[in-house]
């Protein structure tokens, strides 16, 4: 018996491809690869060096400002305490995120492991191109809401799975570091479970307020 990581309701098998077995999950919609497939930590260290080439830090800023920018719209002159999860932002960008008179600390399991930052609870937490990596997304799911504070907005990056027959020619499934892939039933399941509003989820952005009442626009990106 195989159960959903995310869950832990019974899941059943999905596909089969040349590397690795998929299973869905029918309770929350996870789709997720089997655990005996996934990559080597050293490995996964490498690729996610990677993350830090230039172009991918040019996505992970145009993620992070707007984001920023919009929730200031809503909280004007004040300070917005903020955690980039999951990625290392460069430090001109850091700079200009302090020059704009906000605080962004940032944890990354490989590059910026400092658990003192996960001690504390933020107007907002970010996470680029993180979730599809969880292999154990009930405990990352659990941290993240208590980062969050009452009020307070989570904002992921991750492509969402619109289409469960198309997964099997899906590309992003052949990164062998993506284990967990999310529908919008399963972020809308995450929500309920955490005392989150889902304001937007569509493509590869979604949005959380941790309370209802929120009035931030839904084509924040």
């Amino acid at each position: 018996m195989t159960l959903c990581p995310l869950c832990t309701h019974q899941a059943n098998f999905f596909i089969q491809d040349k590397k690795r077995a998929y299973y869905l999950c029918p309770h929350c919609g996870l789709v997720f690869a089997a655990p005996n497939s996934h990559v080597l930590p050293n490995i996964e260290r490498q690729r996610y060096a990677r993350a830090q080439e230039i172009s991918k830090q040019k996505s992970l800023s145009q993620f992070i400002f707007p984001l920023l920018e919009h929730i200031a719209q809503q909280q004007p002159n004040q300070t917005l305490s903020g955690l980039n999860f999951g990625r290392v932002l460069d430090s001109n960008s850091l700079e200009q995120i302090t020059q704009a008179g906000h605080i962004l600390n940032q944890y990354d399991p490989f590059f910026a492991a400092n658990q003192e930052v996960l001690n504390q609870q933020y107007d907002f937490v970010c996470c680029y191109r993180v979730f599809e990596h969880f292999r154990s997304p009930q405990k990352e799911w659990r941290l993240l809401s208590q980062l969050v504070r009452p009020n307070g907005w989570l904002a992921i990056s991750t492509p969402l799975l619109n289409n469960l027959q198309q997964f099997e020619k899906w590309h992003y499934k052949t990164n062998p570091t993506h284990v967990s892939f999310y529908q919008q039933l399963t972020f809308e399941y995450m929500a309920t479970n955490a005392s989150f509003t889902l304001l937007f989820a569509s493509k590869d952005f979604i949005l959380m307020q941790k309370t209802s009442g929120s009035d931030i626009k839904r084509n924040l990106i």
